[in-house]
């Protein structure tokens, strides 16, 4: 006697909430769940990390995660362009915008998040635009013409990604962050002047350490140019917000559903909320209260969460490896462990070469035989030989194994020679 499957809904199409759905339905070998996905995009999920491809040749087509084999399945009902607007947890149903209600079993929040946009004089004018899906990039070409200054603001990650998103469009930009210096969270002082030093030369123009006070209008009414806070005035055409995400959490409250204190749906550590119907995985999660903005955390949740509806083995959500490997404007940046040496009594053994342009620093235990972290800019060629060491005892003097390719990999005689 076959079951009627019983219903998932799951509130987003972003790259986890996918994830979640494509886990559950590679291992739901009896076809006990049924997944209705509601997205907010007109169009499914795709790989928002390479979202920057898009202005160098990629179609939307080429960045889609969805196959024809997802799109398919008798067991998997994608609705785009629908947004929810309520959910009823008495009832068990959720609302989208035209109307439709739809009942579940289980609720998944998988709302992702939303570009932060600082409330400076000037946000809203014509030529300020944000970095983050499709349409934010199809209306920033069409915005860019050669030779155009603009400003990014932020330079974490995602600002050095618009930073060269505005290259590719001929744009010349200026950068703007409000740290001391470039991606604060992944380097320290060492790893970002390197990588300052770098992408200078391929004509940004930085500022770090102050913020933008306000954007001025020129006579047509657009972006004229922007003020910053140490008084510096700044020519601009393009505005290109990109300073962080803020967790989509707006359906909490009506909702009745707790937050963390710096927004986010509260959950536990295996990502419910306090009703035990509904979780909550990826960027719109805040599991014990701390939110996760990169996509590793968020596939870890969208397993975890899966495994726990198909009542298989899990382990409870617990920090997770922020290691990343990046190429930032073709310069090469990782970072991994305890890379700021916060961990009380660390040592730290740096490497550093102006001439060639690469910075390398190992984080270890106070006896300098266990390694903890590290921060590589220009050159990441050890990355994956650290990462895989960190918590154990070094294997090889520290300047060997900044020199080595790869796990088991032999040293090239140059690059040893170039270490001692």
């Amino acid at each position: 006697m076959t079951r009627t499957p019983r219903t998932l809904v799951v509130v987003g199409h972003g790259m986890t909430g996918h994830h979640l759905v494509e886990h559950l339905r590679a291992h739901d070998r009896h076809g006990t769940w049924r997944a209705v996905i509601l997205a907010e995009e007109p169009r499914p999920a795709y790989n928002r990390v390479a979202l920057s491809s898009y202005l160098e040749g990629r179609s939307a087509a080429d960045l889609t995660l969805a196959d024809r084999a997802f799109l398919t399945d008798p067991l998997v009902e994608l609705h785009t362009a629908a947004p929810v607007t309520g959910i009823d947890r008495r009832a068990r149903t959720v609302t989208t915008v035209d109307g439709t209600v739809t009942r579940y079993d289980a609720l998944v929040l998988a709302t992702g998040s939303r570009p932060f946009v600082p409330p400076v004089p000037g946000r809203d004018l014509p030529g300020c635009f944000v970095y983050r899906t499709f349409d934010d990039l199809d209306a920033l070409r069409e915005a860019a013409r050669e030779g155009l200054p603009g400003v990014v603001v932020g330079g974490g990650l995602l600002g050095l990604e618009a930073a060269n998103a505005l290259r590719l469009l001929g744009v010349r930009p200026h950068v703007v962050e409000l740290a001391p210096r470039l991606m604060p969270v992944q380097l320290d002082d060492g790893g970002a002047h390197v990588l300052t030093r770098l992408v200078t030369g391929l004509g940004l123009r930085v500022h770090c350490g102050t913020a933008v006070r306000e954007i001025r209008p020129a006579a047509d009414g657009r972006v004229g140019g922007v003020t910053l806070t140490d008084g510096t005035a700044l020519d601009a055409r393009l505005v290109v917000f990109s300073a962080g995400v803020r967790p989509r959490d707006e359906l909490a409250g009506p909702a009745g559903l707790a937050t963390g204190e710096r927004g986010g749906f509260l959950v536990d550590d295996l990502c419910r909320t306090d009703d035990p119907r509904v979780w909550a995985v990826g960027e719109c999660a805040a599991v014990r209260g701390r939110t996760y903005g990169l996509v590793a955390p968020g596939y870890r949740m969208a397993e975890l969460v899966a495994d726990r509806l198909l009542d298989r083995p899990t382990t409870p959500f617990a920090d997770p490896d922020t290691a990343a490997k990046l190429k930032l404007l073709g310069v090469d940046v990782a970072s991994f462990g305890d890379a700021h040496a916060e961990t009380e009594g660390a040592v730290e053994y740096v490497l550093r070469d102006d001439t060639a342009g690469t910075y390398a620093k190992l984080v270890l235990d106070p006896e300098g035989r266990v390694l903890r972290g590290g921060v590589l800019a220009g050159d990441a060629t050890a990355y994956r030989t650290l990462r895989a060491l960190t918590g154990r005892e070094l294997t090889a003097p520290p300047d060997r194994l900044l020199s080595a390719p790869g796990p088991g990999g032999p040293l090239p005689p140059h690059r040893a020679a170039d270490a001692a």
